[in-house]
């Protein structure tokens, strides 16, 4: 179980960034050069835990413990003597969406991208934001976020259809059908691939 304080140093692909940051907290020139902006407490982190190869081997023998194959994946629970978990997904949550709203999520995004030594957890957003927008200012863009996702999409819709808003529609249906805006009942899912 992790926590909200739960840092992405915590995580196998993010365990590297302990290491950088202590030696930055070390020395005056590289903390004046460096920052720790690389380092991130995301809202909601969901791990993954590494298996045993009795879990691997359920319903196939897959590996051989004393086989010389898959060594290195951090996946094999057997292949540290001190397994970390591997953040599966990153998801910041935002209630409203300011002017900039949208600037703190994608620099989360981006820290987790550039900074990984491994695969890319799912990074996600989950809003509240009434504005289509303002939506855009945070699911528009070139992928640094899988999706945003809306806690009354539906809810969001019907009502600018009652107040026959042409531009607001229009931007929430360019957000919803260039699939970069869903429902929150639609997250568990995508969590799941």
């Amino acid at each position: 179980m992790y926590s909200t304080q739960t840092p992405i140093t915590a995580f196998d692909q993010y365990e590297h960034l302990a290491v950088l940051e202590e030696r930055i907290q070390q020395d005056e020139t590289l903390s004046s050069s460096l920052g720790k902006d690389y380092i991130i407490t995301p809202d909601i982190v969901i791990g993954r835990q590494p298996v045993s190869d009795e879990e691997i081997n359920v319903t196939t023998t897959l590996m051989q413990s004393d086989s010389s194959l898959a060594k290195l994946t951090p996946l094999r629970q057997m292949n540290y003597a001190h397994p970390r978990p591997i953040l599966h997904a990153s998801i910041s949550c935002k209630w409203i969406l300011r002017s900039d709203g949208g600037k703190n999520a994608r620099t989360e995004a981006l820290n987790l991208i550039r900074n990984r030594k491994g695969p890319l957890p799912h990074v996600m957003a989950v809003t509240a934001e009434p504005l289509p927008t303002r939506l855009a200012s945070l699911a528009m863009g070139t992928g640094d976020l899988d999706c945003v996702y809306h806690i009354a999409l539906p809810e969001l819709q019907k009502a600018i259809e009652e107040i026959d808003n042409e531009d607001q529609m229009d931007m929430l249906m360019t957000l919803i059908r260039g699939r970069r805006l869903r429902d929150i009942s639609d997250l568990p899912f995508d969590l799941a691939l």
